[in-house]
């Protein structure tokens, strides 16, 4: 027999000594770039909202409504695009998604008062909601156990990325253009983000042509196959979870602090500190560059700890509890202080410490939900918005009934210190599988 090139290089990764692709690595350069765009179209609006408050003559109250119809429709429908994501794969499910969000997106430049750009915001809502729980289906599909950490750190980083980006970028754009037009062109970038995505993109390494036998089987693990699994959501088995339960606990208080910095940030520098447009908006871009390091970070401690102590409860729990309880003393500082320089470091400083337990919590979803990664991270996602849209309306009114930014802070390090404690309840060594109940023996 003659030995081709073709035939040599067979030969060589079914001996298993081919060294393993890195396409994996493009999904995660693909998942980062989705991630920044979800971050840029979801806070161009807070960027926005002085210019949109004055156009509008809106109350602190309304402007609060239009900040949480968009996390009210994307908590209510992350667990149906969650589950979609599991049952029809991801191409097709986050092409769907961003192609949605980004006609909302652009829409939203055609609002003429408080009840038209109420209704944007909640389609637009709607039509992001899956992201996440999609991103979070993706890497477990794509790569290792003991790489998920940080390849969710990785996806974070892109949501810090955006969120970094977009202030001093709409503020400038503003200044140039008013406050209508940039909403037209970042959705233009969501439409080109679908094309690259739907034609390079595959559902799993298996269907990928650049994977090749010693990628699938690091990220597949040594051995294992890929089994056809039930898509149907456990829903018994949900209610019953105390994982399930305290995973949501958790995250609702760490959604009530996170969409401070979503939603009212730069209105508050500019009136509650006095910051000049151009400081705003370099001081609203801070905290999320502090948090795109602790995403890093925080990636890489929770997989160094996994692996090193053998013990992921340790591994996930432990940083939540360390980083949630450290941004809620700086919320409290931020509250104390006078110095407007010092209070924004406080709050870029609060953020890092929330995000540093960012990738342990998508881990978590992943150690517990299996091949249900995306329903779980999607059940987690939901109650984190529900409370991303209680906290907007409330720091609304209380800013218009007690003229206070200061009680708000207070509020969220409350919240904060209620996650601490339900991460001590959470698990993650405990499979959702392991509480499903085991199917009747044959008679």
């Amino acid at each position: 027999m003659q030995i081709t090139p073709a035939t040599d290089a067979l030969a060589t990764e079914l001996s298993g000594t081919a060294h393993a692709t890195s396409v994996r690595y493009k999904v995660l350069g693909f998942l980062f770039a989705l991630a920044a765009l979800t971050y840029l179209d979801r806070l161009a609006i807070s960027a926005a909202a002085p210019f949109i408050i004055k156009e509008f003559d809106l109350t602190p109250v309304q402007m609060g409504y239009v900040f949480s119809a968009f996390t009210l429709t994307y908590a209510l429908f992350e667990i149906p695009t969650g589950w979609l994501g599991d049952r029809f794969g991801t191409r097709r499910t986050l092409t769907r998604i961003v192609l949605w969000w980004s006609a909302f997106t652009a829409l939203t430049a055609a609002a003429r008062g408080f009840w038209s750009i109420f209704i944007l915001r909640l389609l637009f809502g709607m039509g992001e909601a899956g992201a996440i729980p999609n991103s979070a289906c993706t890497v477990s599909r794509w790569f290792p156990a003991t790489q998920r950490g940080r390849a969710m750190g990785g996806v974070c980083i892109g949501h810090a990325f955006g969120a970094a980006l977009t202030p001093p970028l709409v503020f400038w754009l503003i200044g140039r253009q008013g406050w209508r037009l940039p909403f037209a062109e970042f959705g233009v970038l969501g439409v080109l983000w679908c094309a690259a995505w739907y034609w390079w993109f595959r559902d799993t390494p298996e269907e990928h042509r650049a994977v090749n036998a010693a990628e699938s089987r690091l990220i597949c693990g040594a051995g294992e196959a890929r089994r056809d699994r039930s898509h149907a959501i456990p829903w018994k088995t949900f209610l019953r979870s105390r994982n399930i339960f305290f995973l949501c606990a958790m995250y609702f208080a760490y959604g009530y602090s996170l969409y401070f910095y979503i939603t009212w940030l730069p209105t508050y520098l500019l009136q509650a500190r006095g910051f000049t447009m151009t400081s705003a908006g370099l001081f609203s871009a801070l905290p999320w560059v502090f948090g795109a390091v602790a995403f890093l970070c925080g990636g890489t401690l929770t997989d160094y700890l996994a692996t090193r102590t053998g013990n992921k409860r340790i591994a996930r729990c432990g940083v939540g509890v360390f980083g949630l309880t450290m941004s809620a003393v700086m919320l409290v500082l931020v509250a104390l202080t006078e110095n407007a320089v010092a209070a924004a470091l406080f709050i870029a400083l609060a953020l890092f410490f929330q995000f540093l337990t960012t990738p342990s919590v998508w881990a978590t979803c992943m150690d517990i939900g299996g091949h249900r990664a995306g329903v779980v991270s999607g059940t987690t996602n939901t109650f984190g918005n529900l409370a991303g849209t209680l906290a907007p309306i409330v720091f609304g009114y209380i800013l218009q009934t007690l003229n206070s930014w200061t009680l708000g802070f207070y509020v969220a390090a409350g919240f904060l210190l209620v996650g601490v404690v339900m991460w001590l309840f959470i698990d993650p060594r405990r499979p959702l599988l392991d509480e499903e109940p085991a199917p009747a023996a044959a008679a």
